[in-house]
């Protein structure tokens, strides 16, 4: 909590970052490496797509 003046601040950003590295943690030591290319392509592409 170094820099993070307030609590309240510090658990927006924690919510937010958690939700995006949940979404883009894709395990790669667990699958393949098709699947993996294929699942990051489509992060990309949605986030590409929100980001718009």
């Amino acid at each position: 909590m170094q820099r993070f003046r307030q609590m309240k601040t510090l658990q927006k950003f924690s919510a937010v970052h958690a939700a995006f590295h949940n979404h883009f943690n894709q395990d790669r030591h667990v699958i393949r490496r098709g699947n993996y290319k294929t699942q990051r392509s489509a992060a990309l592409a949605e986030w590409r797509a929100l980001a718009a």
